[in-house]
């Protein structure tokens, strides 16, 4: 299963060595020969113990660091037998800091390799790959363990990670865990849990909590949730300290990281190759002024560039666009209905366009990329090839109101919900916008993660080596989606067909722009598509967020799912660990890779796009905390009050973001820009925990359901303005959906 148990006699044997003979409280022990500035040695000392504080917790004074570990003293031979019975056989594979797991403390620049292209500059890179130990990836219930070379293409991890260490016996209350509610306290000075960009020294703001969806103290990690969407292609240094046990001591540093921090030679040349990276590492803390001697627990990882992340979306976006040449793709109107038995809606037409098939096999669900005679595994920069084409559905509602005026209705893009499909444009609260606004709304599927997924989706529940075909089948959707775009805006796409003009042949849309509006999965997926299309300017995100591994464990919806993934993979440790290695490859095919590079920092021939984030307060299905997390990371203003006084139980709601600027009395001009809107419909506030709120009522659909809603987000799209309908100084509440 790839797990290696530390038993405890080893850190029993660990403490033994340190003592020196004295047992009285606050004894200290020789643990290094640490070099002075003038280049003699002096003797480092550890209390052992100490006096009890009033509330039970042991007192203890930090190691004196070493000024310098370019020539470190010798480990006591106990430490390297405690060492060399922690780590076992697989030390060269797995990172050695945190034996419970070979895969923890996750993830680890200890899990990488050097990665050098000669002879290519044209692309950033971090110098690496990820190089998981495929003997010890997670093994479901059939034996079969994760075929992960597909992970081991990236040049770093996910910069949406969930992060992982596994700390016996933690006391989470007693060890002041940062968290979610109050994200300004995780940068205090004196924070336990710590996160560096050390390329910039920057303090990432975080929080930290016990693993939710694990019930055995055995298998239940500490996950540290970054509360931005990291940078690509960065460093970073992960810092615990301060943290205890049940009984109320320190919780004991493992003893190859006692090593390293107190600069102890071991003698193991698996352990001592990486001490220079591990000295950079406690430089780079020591500067943000993170003590070596506090720390129980550190490590590195480093992100994946943006051009890693994004490059098969843009190659395969790029080179379908330029075959086009500005064309619409070959179409068939196949239907033109009129809509009598859906209300509002006038006239509905269906039909199919070609889209470049960039997949295996027909391109159907269970294909990943085409690599046409190239060995996927043996070239990781490899691109997809083109491979045929696919016919794709699609689907346009024109509204009674369009049909019965004489002005051609606008034209925008809908992205559906989970596993649905086009025809939610059918939907009462879309008919409604469509209606009231003269819009005609068109839509096709989110190929990935539509209905006919789903069975690929439980498959790869099943045996996640089929995952990648599910990451790689949702860049392919993107690129339906982009293509049905330039269907709606060019000349010789929709607005010249009969279905889309009047009897006097006047037209029934207007092409000179589109629009996006999604919800949920709509908004989640939206978001990527408004960062790599190059014909959207402006989106309404209902109910968004980014980053799957957050949001699954926080979801009702995942309850279904993970009926299938437990059984599927028993050890419930691996369980959680693959949703986080999952991310890396999400990343690509979801709103959290692209989330850098929507309202700035566009990619080539791609415009910026404002977008406009409705949230639910209360949501059961999309927490709201991850649609904070993306407009933290956009610099999104946030209407204020964010909610009524109580309602939040944040310290500071909507922490890290800005007011959205809305003029005052019309003198100042319009807010133009992005903003993100709580609506309040009076369900009761999401849990602390990371778990899915289950108590009153789910809030997820009744902001689209609300007609004061409809008329921010028509003034959004249609105007540009970003208006505030919720009155000045007031909480924004929508009514429940009925």
């Amino acid at each position: 299963m790839g797990i290696r148990h530390a038993a405890p006699f080893v850190l029993l044997a660990l403490v033994a060595a340190s003592c020196s003979g004295d047992d009285g409280a606050g004894a200290t022990t020789t643990v290094a020969a640490a070099p002075t500035t003038d280049g003699s040695t002096e003797l480092a000392t550890e209390p052992t113990g100490g006096d009890e504080e009033p509330d039970g917790t042991a007192e203890t004074e930090p190691t004196d660091p070493p000024d310098s570990a370019a020539d470190p003293a010798s480990a006591p031979p106990e430490l390297v037998t405690a060492i060399e019975e922690a780590i076992g056989a697989d030390v060269t594979a797995c990172d050695p800091l945190d034996t419970r797991h070979c895969y923890l403390p996750w993830p680890s620049d200890a899990l990488t390799r050097s990665d050098v292209r000669p002879g290519d500059d044209s692309r950033a890179s971090t110098g690496m790959r990820v190089a998981l130990p495929p003997d010890a990836a997670p093994v479901n219930a059939d034996g079969v363990a994760m075929n992960i070379p597909e992970w081991n293409r990236n040049d770093g991890f996910s910069r949406n990670t969930r992060l992982h260490a596994y700390l016996q016996d933690l006391d989470v209350d007693a060890s002041n865990l940062p968290s979610w509610t109050d994200l300004g306290a995780s940068l205090a000075p004196d924070a336990t849990v710590v996160l560096i960009d050390t390329a910039t020294g920057d303090r990432i703001p975080l929080w930290a909590e016990p693993d939710a969806s694990v019930d055995d103290d055995a298998d239940r990690t500490l996950v540290i949730h970054p509360a931005v969407s990291l940078p690509a292609g960065h460093r970073f240094a992960v810092a615990l300290r301060g943290l205890v046990t049940t009984t109320g001591s320190p919780v004991e540093p493992g003893p190859v990281f006692v090593a390293y921090r107190d600069a102890l030679a071991t003698g193991i040349d698996e352990i001592e190759i990486r001490r220079p990276e591990m000295e950079t590492m406690f430089d780079d803390l020591a500067a943000a002024g993170i003590d070596r001697g506090d720390l129980q627990l550190a490590w590195t990882f480093t992100t994946a560039t943006i051009d890693d992340t994004a490059r098969r979306m843009l190659h395969i976006r790029d080179e379908t666009l330029a075959a086009l040449d500005g064309s619409a793709p070959p179409f068939e109107v196949t239907e033109v209905t009129d809509a009598d038995d859906i209300d509002t809606i006038g006239r509905v037409v269906t039909g199919t366009y070609t889209v470049t098939n960039w997949l295996t096999g027909d391109g159907g669900p269970g294909n990943g990329f085409h690599y046409g005679d190239v060995d996927t595994f043996g070239e990781p920069d490899a691109l997809p090839v083109a491979n045929g084409t696919i016919e794709v559905e699609f689907r346009c509602n024109v509204p009674d109101s369009v049909l019965s005026g004489d002005a051609p209705g606008r034209l925008v893009q809908y992205g559906h919900g989970l596993l649905g499909s086009e025809r939610e444009i059918n939907a009462g609260n879309v008919r409604a916008m469509s209606n009231e606004y003269d819009a005609v709304y068109c839509a096709t599927k989110w190929a990935g993660m539509s209905g006919d997924d789903i069975g690929n989706a439980v498959a790869s529940l099943i045996d996640m080596s089929n995952f990648p075909t599910l990451a790689d089948r949702l860049q392919q959707g993107v690129l339906h989606h982009i293509v049905l775009g330039r269907l709606m805006l060019a000349d010789d796409g929709l607005g010249g067909h009969p279905a889309f003009r009047r009897a006097d042949d006047s037209p029934l849309i207007d092409t000179s722009r589109v629009v996006y509006d999604g919800n949920s999965q709509g908004g989640i997926m939206g978001l990527m598509l408004v960062a790599v299309s190059p014909d959207l300017e402006r989106a309404v995100l209902g109910v968004p967020g980014i980053n799957y591994s957050l949001l699954l464990s926080r979801s009702v919806d995942w309850d279904t799912y993970e009926e299938i993934l437990i059984p599927a993979y028993p050890d419930a440790l691996e369980r959680s660990l693959i949703v986080s290695m999952i991310q890396m490859l999400w990343d690509r095919g979801e709103g959290a890779g692209y989330v850098h590079n929507v309202v700035s920092d566009p990619f080539p021939d791609t415009p910026t796009t404002e977008v406009l984030f409705h949230v639910a307060f209360g949501d059961w299905q999309v927490t709201e905390i991850s649609a904070f997390i993306a407009a933290r990371t956009m610099g999104v203003p946030v209407h204020r009050p964010v909610t009524a006084p109580g309602r939040s139980g944040e310290v500071e709601p909507g922490w890290g973001l800005d007011a959205i600027p809305y003029p005052v009395d019309d003198i100042d001009d319009p807010w133009e820009g992005s903003g993100l809107i709580v609506w309040d419909s009076g369900s009761d506030p999401i849990p602390f925990e990371g778990t899915p709120p289950r108590s009153s009522r789910d809030s997820h659909e009744d902001p689209r359901a609300d007609a004061n809603v409809r008329v921010q987000k028509a003034a959004f799209l249609f105007d540009g303005e970003l208006t505030d309908v919720c009155g000045p100084d007031q909480p924004c509440t929508a009514l429940p959906r009925n």
